[in-house]
């Protein structure tokens, strides 16, 4: 039943992503530099939030799809900045009859107060409203086609981080499966011993009660079979076995696992509780106590696993 820590590793995937990560790219890309920052910590299931430049809040949906493409799980947190580098993305243009207007009642005005008109063209600047920065438009496509690029870039870094935490949670997971798995051994090896040691205090007992007169045999088998039937296990350590072996499968998978692995948990965890409930057996209920610390430990591991 015990397996080796080691082979299981080397026989197990490593397609196990924790839900922390962080990836980042930076790319120039014409006149253009474009960063992509992704940040995720661990949640039941998948809030994505994103902050893009107002001026290219045409990327946001497309964004999303590209990061929800490789992430299941998880808050994820996405910035996006694009700064121009050179030359420029904005042209200011004059409203030529308003400046006009302005002229004329100037001069109006100096006719008017007899006073000299000395009005300049940077005078005339200080009327705001003559200028308009109107933003060169530019094509969607092509911004979406460099912005993907360092999107792409970033996802990758930041599944790679993902990748690399899960894999140290992966050799955890299977060391304390194989812990787990020398104890139900356990638990299985002593179970039969109860039912003899309970057998043996049992007839002791009816001796010293019935003294002299001889002990009923079939009634101490009856009796011990009744025991026997009350404290069995091996249905819950046959589920435990399976439930291990599922665990393990489930770790070679190339799909998200959290949710099964949870799942998983919980029976894990109600077997173990049966066994407990049924032990009459002080060994039996030490090792059920350290059953459940390392399933415990399981589950808070698969808490942060994608």
């Amino acid at each position: 039943m015990q397996s080796n820590t080691m082979e299981s590793q080397e026989n197990a995937g490593t397609a196990v992503r924790s839900m922390t990560g962080y990836g980042r790219a930076q790319k120039v890309i014409g006149n253009k530099e474009i960063t992509v920052e992704i940040r995720s910590v661990n949640h039941r299931f998948l809030e994505y939030s994103s902050r893009v430049p107002r001026a290219y809040s045409y990327l946001e949906e497309k964004l999303k799809n590209l990061v929800k493409a490789s992430v299941s799980r998880g808050k994820v947190d996405v910035t996006l900045s694009i700064q121009t580098i050179s030359g420029t993305d904005a042209q200011v243009v004059i409203n030529h009859d308003l400046a006009r207007s302005y002229l004329n009642a100037l001069q109006e005005l100096s006719e008017d107060l007899q006073v000299k008109n000395d009005i300049t063209v940077s005078q005339l600047a200080h009327f705001s409203d003559i200028f308009s920065v109107i933003r060169v438009e530019e094509d969607e496509e092509q911004v979406w086609e460099a912005v993907s690029q360092a999107a792409q870039e970033a996802v990758g870094n930041f599944v790679q981080m993902r990748l690399a935490e899960g894999m140290k949670m992966q050799q955890d997971l299977l060391y304390r499966l194989d812990l787990i798995e020398q104890m139900v051994a356990k638990v299985e090896e002593l179970s039969p011993k109860t039912v003899e040691n309970y057998t043996k205090r049992l007839y002791t007992k009816l001796q010293e009660v019935l003294q002299n007169n001889t002990v009923d045999d079939q009634r101490v088998i009856t009796e011990a079979a009744i025991f026997a039937e009350r404290i069995a296990v091996a249905e819950e350590t046959v589920r435990l076995d399976s439930h291990i072996h599922q665990f393990r499968e489930i770790l070679k998978s190339n799909e998200p696992v959290g949710r099964k692995l949870d799942f998983l948990v919980q029976e894990l965890n109600r077997e173990t509780n049966t066994i407990g409930s049924k032990a009459q057996d002080l060994e039996i209920a030490r090792v059920v106590v350290d059953l459940k610390s390392e399933i415990e430990k399981i589950r808070e591991q698969i808490q942060n696993i994608e």
